[in-house]
């Protein structure tokens, strides 16, 4: 409950005040001077201060309420201060305000004009406060950011600001980590800044893709082989267990691993000793375990796929990474991280890039930016350069005869009805269902090649209708910024 400190040298007013105030819910606590004031300001927290500009008997100057104010305001500088005054003193409290006060009121005052006072400016008082306290933990979030190695992480969401936060408070500790999210989203980033911001990390980092480990390899990948353990061994060779001791191992796709795999997993998770293929010789290593999956373990257990105690020793802090198109605060920053500084984006392109699912994530982010700048004819990006008009099934989207903001105001309508019907897993693979049928593309680029001119047909048109650019592109079936951009494209000036 809100407490309200009055100052007033009247006992009549301060008794008639904290009446008031407590029958509508307040704590108060009334001072007849401002010295008392003062004093009850170091002994107690208050949400608002009303206080009265006069404390000397036969003085109307206001100086006394004047000077309180100002030490109350160095004491506490956001509290709030309504001003009690009489006519005499309205310049005064105007003045006042613009220094700083909250509200003046007139004596007698107006009990609901009060109190619908005192609660707006209670209630801002404790959103600025809150509004302050986030301030100041997200500037030391960023401070710690700021000292820390990212690898090269580039990010704008809030979503994956938590995620790197989290990393980097476990990256202190040695525990076991277990990154999950959809393939392309990233992981394998987190496992780096991770490991850069560890104790560990001036010591072996060792990544290894356990799911495309073949069965009959996975022991000596793992914990190496003694020379002739089996065909072809003809030397000694260490696992990645030994390669990383002291260090981090980062285990990737951990979710395909067979359950015979498992098995030899979780002996050395829980004692840290094996021993190489062919060899009864125990080794012992001591190793940081990071790992990372798109399944759901959980349900992997439920089904038998995985083994509950192996996932209990892997999992001690779960990390876990959205799907890009839940960050979609980080499209336009990653966009721009790809395609350099040579190119730009219209506001209809950039819209149509951050309403696009992306289900490959950041992956096919990247493949498609890369893409877009290696067969853009322009410094000025559209969605039919980044490859994505395809993806929605249209073929008649997939022309640069549209401009660019209707282009990408139809591919946004198309990808947005796409979205609403697309229910598939975010680690779903991209399959035939999500491109167009093969005939209607081959037949859309029939159609493209047969109308898209040549330069001399353009310098022919442009001399046929002295070079009037709308009669000109009528006339070779373009748009106008279909032309320019031929004409561009050729050099040919008007």
């Amino acid at each position: 409950m809100d407490t309200i400190l009055i100052v007033d040298d009247n006992q009549a007013v301060c008794s008639a005040l904290a009446l008031m105030l407590e029958l509508h819910g307040f704590n108060t606590h009334t001072c007849l001077s401002p010295d008392a004031a003062l004093a009850c300001m170091s002994d107690h927290e208050f949400a608002l201060v009303i206080q009265d500009m006069n404390f000397t008997q036969d003085t109307t100057s206001g100086e006394e309420g004047k000077r309180l104010f100002f030490e109350l305001r160095a004491l506490q500088p956001q509290l709030p201060i309504i001003l009690l005054t009489a006519w005499t003193q309205l310049e005064l409290a105007v003045e006042l305000v613009k220094q700083g006060a909250a509200d003046y009121m007139g004596k007698p005052w107006d009990d609901d004009k009060l109190l619908n006072s005192v609660n707006n400016l209670i209630s801002l008082h404790r959103l600025s406060k809150q509004n302050t306290q986030l301030a100041r933990s997200e500037h030391q979030r960023m401070a710690a950011i700021k000292d820390a190695d990212l690898c090269g992480i580039v990010f704008g969401s809030g979503a994956m600001q938590r995620c790197i936060d989290l990393a980097l408070q476990i990256a202190k500790s040695d525990v076991s980590v277990l990154i999950t999210g959809p393939n392309g989203a990233g992981k394998d980033k987190l496992a780096d800044i991770i490991h850069a911001n560890s104790p560990l990390k001036n010591k072996p980092f060792i990544k290894v893709n356990v799911g495309a480990l073949p069965m009959e390899l996975l022991e000596a990948e793992l914990f190496g082989a003694e020379a002739g353990a089996f065909t072809g061994a003809n030397k000694t060779r260490i696992g990645r267990f030994e390669a990383a001791d002291g260090g981090t191992l980062f285990l990737d796709e951990i979710g395909n691993l067979p359950l015979s795999g498992q098995v030899k997993l979780l002996r050395v998770l829980q004692t840290g000793e094996f021993e190489r293929l062919g060899s009864h010789q125990t080794r012992k290593v001591k190793v940081r375990v990071l790992s990372a999956t798109n399944a759901d373990l959980a349900d992997d257990i439920a089904t038998g796929r995985f083994r509950e105690d192996l996932f209990y020793r892997l999992n001690v802090i779960e990390l876990a990474l959205p799907p890009l198109h839940q960050r979609q605060d980080d499209i336009l920053p990653l966009i721009g991280h790809f395609i350099g500084p040579g190119f730009s984006l219209s506001k209809s392109t950039q819209q149509a890039l951050v309403n696009h699912p992306w289900p490959g994530n950041v992956r096919e982010l990247e493949n498609a930016c890369k893409r877009a700048v290696i067969l853009a004819p322009s410094p000025e990006l559209t969605i039919a350069d980044f490859g994505l008009l395809n993806l929605v099934g249209s073929r008649d989207l997939g022309s640069r005869d549209l401009s660019p903001a209707a282009e990408s105001e139809q591919y946004s309508r198309h990808a947005g009805a796409r979205s609403q019907t697309h229910s598939q897993p975010d680690t779903q693979p991209l399959t035939s269902s999500h491109l167009p049928p093969q005939n209607d593309t081959v037949a859309g680029a029939k159609i493209a090649a047969k109308v898209d001119p040549d330069k001399d047909e353009i310098e022919t048109a442009l001399a046929e209708h002295n070079g009037v650019i709308a009669r000109v592109a009528k006339a070779l079936g373009l748009s106008r910024q279909a032309l320019y951009r031929r004409m561009e494209k050729f050099g040919i000036d008007k």
